[in-house]
């Protein structure tokens, strides 16, 4: 799965980033680094989630290894960000050496990133215009300084699975202290049987899971289920494996063990499902012939074949698409909010700029955010 993966996001837990002396595991993470940088070269998009800046922080602010408060972890997350930082920008730096050129981008994400829709296309633009340059390498954790307790993901294996899902990824991979999803708790259980290929998450699936098993982490085997159900609803397969030993993505090249959530169709696919069936229309765009045949052979929607628009609409809301008839074609995600749109239609891409003084997309609908009938 991963040799045919070409987007993947690698979440890391903090029991492998941090070691049981409460530093970071340099050789480690700087085996890691080797291993994205490999799979780089073979033009691979690589975004990782990454834990730690909590586990870090608390022992900058000499809270030792008691229960949090809220509060308590979002100044142990601030303590610990910049240091945890650091560490990847060296791992990632020392790859240089092998004359590859990678640099990280740093994101802090909340839960409400991924729920606000303009801020989920905010992130989400961010994320795409970093994957066009090979170099760059998104680090992203969770921006639990400012994260309520509502608007909370709470571990990053959920964080993971909500950036998967918001690039279209292909493969997210759960690295993590345990080498897949067993029958029973492995630890306590002798005869526990690894599940190695999971295509549903059923009642059964669920039981199966436990707590927490690290003194450094907040996630466990349940919340790894609940992003298999983000990220397969995606189209997005998912991995869970042990990423304890130097390397661990050159060891799942070579076959260690792992459990596979098997997606049901494609990333774009699914999109294409969610926008047909679960967004409500906020407009209307009516396009002439030349843009009907366009959409037809697979084309965008650009603004040179629009005609009229209707209704009051935001950048990512979703619009219906009409002929001169009235008759509907489809549905898409509208590039600019209504007035602006309303200043471009007739008008040549080239043109978009000088008109609004500023451009976002030369597409008022793109393939990819649309759905025909």
């Amino acid at each position: 799965m991963l040799t045919v993966a070409k987007r993947i996001v690698i979440k890391i837990g903090s029991s492998l980033i941090i070691g049981e002396d409460g530093h970071v595991r340099k050789e480690w993470l700087s085996s890691l680094a080797q291993d994205i940088a490999e799979l780089k070269r073979c033009g691979k998009e690589i975004i990782v989630v990454t834990s730690g800046a909590v586990g870090l922080g608390r022992h900058v602010l000499a809270y030792g290894m008691r229960k949090l408060e809220l509060e308590e972890k979002q100044a142990a997350a601030a303590a610990g960000q910049i240091p945890l930082f650091i560490q990847w920008y060296k791992a990632i730096e020392s790859c240089r050496e092998n004359g590859d050129y990678l640099y990280p981008a740093q994101i802090l994400l909340t839960a409400d990133d991924s729920i606000n829709r303009r801020r989920y296309l905010n992130a989400r633009n961010t994320l795409e215009t970093l994957l066009e340059n090979p170099s760059i390498i998104p680090i992203i954790n969770e921006n639990d300084t400012v994260a309520t307790a509502e608007l909370r993901f709470g571990d990053n294996d959920r964080l993971a699975a909500r950036v998967a899902q918001m690039v279209g990824a292909d493969l997210l991979i759960l690295f993590s202290d345990i080498d897949g999803l067993y029958s029973a708790d492995p630890r306590t259980n002798p005869n526990a049987v690894l599940q190695r290929k999971i295509d549903e998450i059923t009642p059964e699936t669920e039981a199966m899971a436990g707590g927490a098993g690290s003194s450094v982490g907040t996630g466990g085997m349940a919340t790894k289920i609940s992003a298999a159900k983000i990220a397969m609803a995606a189209g997005c397969n998912m991995i869970i494996a042990k990423g304890i030993e130097n390397h661990p993505l050159q060891k799942l090249l070579d076959g260690v063990k792992h459990s596979l959530f098997i997606a049901k169709g494609s990333p774009l696919s699914a999109r294409k499902h969610w926008i047909a069936g679960s967004l409500h229309p906020a407009g209307t765009i009516t396009i002439d012939a030349g843009a009907v045949r366009a959409l037809q052979t697979g084309k965008s929607l650009l603004p040179a074949g629009v005609t009229a628009i209707s209704g009051e609409f935001e950048r990512g809301d979703t619009v219906l698409i009409c002929d001169a008839n009235g008759f509907k074609l489809g549905r898409g995600l509208i590039s600019y909010n209504a007035a602006d749109a309303k200043r471009i239609i007739g008008k040549k891409s080239v043109e978009i700029e000088q008109i609004l003084g500023f451009k976002r997309r030369d597409v008022l609908i793109h393939r990819d955010d649309m759905v025909l009938e």
